[in-house]
């Protein structure tokens, strides 16, 4: 079993029980920064007040790059009719943050291109018209000039005085299920065990923990990458999707506002080039630091970063849209969006298979 900083004898027992079988074999863990100066963290523990000084005095880490959202409809079937060869696409759109500055550069698409606001996360969405070509095919370009800077708010991150405040309404948003992350049932099995300790930012760190332990980090056959909290309390594995739903639903259990997050990782082992697929994380409210991140596949991945990713976030990636069962703008003949990274297109109405879809994102560093 993985060695668990906060509250070992009151979690550990979990383990052997819940939605799957025995935990994950024991990692070390550590919470240095990546290529930075070393940052300790006490998972989950009152800072003493040098460390929340140390920490506050480390410069935040920052990743300027060009990014280009790109991607080529092929295979399209001259249709019968005018109006089934009308092709709606919509597209999340970077917008900017307290965490990234967000330019967006003149796009090519074969339409004219408008931009909306989703009413309830506030996502920015852009959306175009166009007609089949004779080709059967076009391409899309949204260039983005990107500044991500490094998020730290981990247990030796003194409170924010200054952090975002939820009102009631806000608050009761991030608290209720979503269509695949539900609040009750289940998932719950897993905290059945547990003496969760009273102080929200305490057992936050506690439900990363069980997440960490139950999840693996593997996409093999089907039912993985689709954020289904059920799914992944049995199966025990998947992507960032997966953890991060188990995290949310069981945060949201405890009264913990919560939020799923996406958009991408930038590489870090090249200055330029294409970006395979999506990544996303999580955040949970707490009234003493305003929202804090959790990105537990990436800790699970790299265990020597676990600490870290409990209140922290690299600077390598980008935020596209906050939320699930995101609703379309202009609306869509489809339903609510489990959530929204890639292109959402309909030919005549209905929605253009994944298979028409080719991605071309790429990034590149800026001096």
């Amino acid at each position: 079993m993985k060695s668990i900083p906060l509250g070992t004898s009151l979690v550990c027992a979990v383990f052997a029980l819940g939605c799957g079988e025995s935990a994950k074999p024991p990692m070390k863990v550590s919470s240095e920064r990546p290529a930075a100066t070393t940052v300790s963290e006490e998972s989950a523990t009152t800072p003493s007040k040098n460390e929340a000084v140390s920490e506050a005095a480390a410069p935040l880490k920052s990743r300027s790059f060009t990014f280009h959202y790109r991607f080529k409809v092929k295979d399209l079937k001259p249709a019968d009719d005018a109006a089934n060869s009308v092709v709606k696409v919509w597209l999340p759109s970077a917008s900017a943050s307290d965490d990234q500055t967000v330019k967006r550069l003149d796009a090519t698409a074969p339409g004219e291109i408008a931009e909306n606001t989703d009413d309830q996360f506030g996502n920015r969405i852009l959306f175009f018209e166009t007609t089949i070509p004779e080709s059967g095919e076009f391409s899309v370009d949204v260039p983005y000039e990107i500044t991500r800077r490094e998020v730290l708010r981990g247990p030796s991150r003194a409170a924010d005085p200054a952090a975002e405040k939820l009102d009631e309404t806000r608050r009761k948003f991030f608290l209720r299920a979503d269509a695949m992350v539900p609040t009750s049932g289940k998932p719950l099995k897993l905290l059945d065990m547990i003496e969760l300790v009273q102080d929200k930012f305490a057992c936050a760190r506690q439900i990363y923990d069980i997440v960490d332990n139950h999840v693996a980090y593997k996409k093999e056959g089907t039912g993985w990458g689709r954020g289904d909290t059920n799914w992944v309390c049995d199966s025990r594995y998947g992507n960032c999707t997966d953890f991060h739903s188990l995290f949310i639903s069981l945060a949201r259990s405890q009264g913990l506002p919560a939020r799923f997050e996406i958009g991408f990782s930038i590489p870090t082992d090249k200055p330029e080039g294409s970006i395979a697929g999506y990544h996303c994380w999580a955040w949970f409210y707490n009234d003493e630091r305003g929202w804090v991140p959790v990105d537990i596949s990436e800790a699970d991945k790299n265990p020597m970063m676990k600490d870290y990713y409990f209140g922290g976030l690299t600077p390598d990636r980008v935020t596209f849209t906050v939320g699930r069962d995101i609703s379309l703008v202009p609306k869509s003949e489809s339903q609510p969006l489990n959530f929204f990274v890639y292109p959402h297109i309909e030919v005549g109405g209905k929605v253009l298979p994944k298979e028409n879809i080719e991605l071309q994102i790429a990034f590149k560093d800026q001096a």
